[in-house]
């Protein structure tokens, strides 16, 4: 029987993104499925109902009543989770460090789980990877709301009034969200400078024409992130980082930690020594942020400087977010799809890895110690 595929309109706040887009149901139904999904739920993307061929409409309830395999952008609310029949499949954004009755949610529900957060960095899972598309998005947007709010040009201007000097840009973390506002602020002209505590980074930076930032310091750790440095680490970093960020006219921070709240990497101390006018934007906001005086949500003015805190940056390019997460979702499903129909394969590391909730149990190690102890 063909797989039932479903879709709802996200109902968390300012979120505007959608987890299927007319280009995927459309790859996904040529391909034996069949593709149901809420009224309006990809209006707020800019892809009205009429843009989807061969889809099935009806209401929120109707979705959770009849699809086998529910995508989704953010993790669904429990009581949804709670109408999900029992051995579907859930597949989405599921934040499973954050939200813990969720997931138990989802394991007494019977309900199979994958979060794209623990799809395995891998070169065969590079398509499938959620993090990095929408993490691109986040670093782009964030050097433009740096450059809506500086009181300069970011590029060096000759005119008839004499020459305006190219603003200084620094960015604080070389992931992919670090590396797309590098080459953002160049490709607007600014001066740019990066530091990462990674310093296999270095090359990646150099190659975008930016400036690394020496502090030696490394911070090699696995699975491509950064680990925690110690505290000796974190003085001689600083030292170093502070008198960067009083240079800046705009500084970009970028800096997680999987499961732990952002590392303080701006302090009170470097803010109140850069200058009137200049701007931050803490793309890591809703980690706790990067800053000391970061709000998540929130735009703080201290000593004359801007500290933006903004939310969910991929929702605010969301067309462009949903065709990339859409594509990331449609390439995880793919391999499982035989014939239109529904056939997991266990044996396979990205299915294996990534899975959350499975028979009733929590089978991502790190989350069941966290929810059942």
């Amino acid at each position: 029987m063909p797989a039932m595929i479903g879709a709802l309109l996200e109902r968390a706040p300012r979120e505007t993104r959608v987890s299927l887009v007319p280009e995927v149901t459309g790859k996904l139904i040529r391909a034996g499925t069949q593709v149901l999904m809420e009224h309006g739920a990809g209006v707020s993307a800019g892809f009205p109902e009429g843009a989807y061929q061969g889809v099935q409409w009806t209401d929120a309830a109707g979705v959770l009543a009849q699809t086998q395999v529910l995508l989704t952008v953010q993790p669904p609310a429990l009581e949804q989770i709670r109408l999900l029949k029992s051995a579907s499949v859930l597949i989405g954004f599921l934040q499973p460090y954050a939200r813990r009755e969720e997931v138990r949610a989802l394991k007494e529900q019977g309900v199979t789980s994958f979060a794209m957060e623990l799809v395995p960095r891998i070169s065969r899972a590079q398509s499938m990877d959620a993090l990095s598309s929408q993490a691109a998005i986040a670093g782009y947007k964030a050097v433009l709301i740096a450059a809506n709010r500086l009181q300069k040009f970011l590029p060096m201007l000759t005119t008839a009034a004499g020459t305006i000097r190219p603003a200084q840009v620094l960015v604080i973390g070389a992931g992919v969200a670090g590396l797309q506002a590098i080459a953002t602020a160049k490709r607007l002209g600014a001066v740019v400078e990066a530091y990462d505590v990674r310093s296999a980074t270095r090359e990646q930076v150099k190659s975008l024409g930016a400036k690394f930032v020496e502090t030696g310091v490394s911070a090699e750790g696995s699975g491509g992130y950064a680990r925690e440095l110690t505290e000796e680490e974190k003085r001689k970093q600083q030292a170093v980082l502070d008198a960067r960020v009083a240079a800046a006219d705009a500084v970009i921070t970028t800096a997680s930690v999987p499961g732990r709240p952002a590392p303080k990497i701006v302090l009170r101390a470097a803010v109140e020594r850069m200058r009137p006018g200049s701007v931050i934007v803490d793309a890591a906001a809703e980690q706790g942020g990067n800053c000391e005086l970061t709000r998540t949500g929130e735009t703080v003015t201290h000593q004359g400087v801007e500290v933006v805190g903004p939310v969910n940056l991929p929702a605010q390019l969301a067309h462009n977010a949903s065709e990339m997460y859409a594509r990331n979702l449609l390439n995880f499903l793919t391999p499982a799809l035989k014939g239109g129909e529904l056939a997991i394969d266990w044996n396979d590391e990205v299915f294996a890895q990534s899975c959350l909730t499975h028979a009733g149990e929590i089978r991502h190690e790190p989350t069941r110690k966290a929810v059942e102890g």
